[in-house]
């Protein structure tokens, strides 16, 4: 990890995964749902709002016909840990009977809100359903998450950056970074 100077809050940021990795290695999982899906129309639906910025970039390298959607779901209170009880915040706007599915998420971590959003949506009638995920962190699951697509694992750390957030600030940052308050480093 490299460490980055730190920003006006007082926080400090240290480099997890570079903007050139991810890169990387969303081009490849994009390559492989591509021929995994060859032929097929695919639904994506992003969680928002951390994974908008893996959905954009994921979009770009897929070779198939796509539609998509978008769901917002919540169980962490402005803060750092979650609360453990979910909550849609943002429903679909399509229907997902008979269609192809895949969920498109930033990091799994407990597996508490992808499997509750999970057994909801199968609940709709999709001809599949399937999960990519940007980040993994095995270390804290709570709940068991089949995954279909991993882009990274991770070791037990809050990261920021990439979409993803602390107190709705760093979304913006091109890498993943783990993030280090004057309080320490939080998980």
């Amino acid at each position: 990890m490299t460490q980055r100077a730190a920003i006006p809050r007082g926080d400090c940021l240290r480099t997890l995964i570079s903007e050139d990795r991810i890169q990387a290695r969303i081009r490849e999982m994009g390559a492989q749902i591509s021929r995994d899906y060859a032929g097929k129309q695919l639904h994506l639906i992003c969680i928002l709002k951390g994974a908008s910025m893996f959905l954009a970039d994921l979009l770009r390298y897929l070779e198939l016909d796509v539609s998509i959607d978008f769901i917002a779901l919540s169980s962490y209170k402005k803060g750092s840990t979650t609360t453990g009880e979910v909550q849609l915040t943002k429903d679909l706007d399509f229907p997902l009977d008979g269609r192809d599915v895949l969920i498109v998420e930033d990091i799994l971590d407990t597996g508490l809100t992808l499997n509750y959003l999970y057994h909801l949506l199968l609940s709709r009638s999709p001809r599949s359903l399937k999960i990519v995920t940007l980040l993994d962190k095995p270390s804290r699951r709570v709940q068991p998450v089949s995954v279909d697509y991993v882009g990274f694992e991770i070791p037990d750390a809050f990261v920021v950056g990439y979409g993803l957030d602390y107190g709705e600030q760093y979304r913006q940052l091109p890498e993943v970074c783990v993030l280090e308050t004057s309080e320490g480093v939080l998980k």
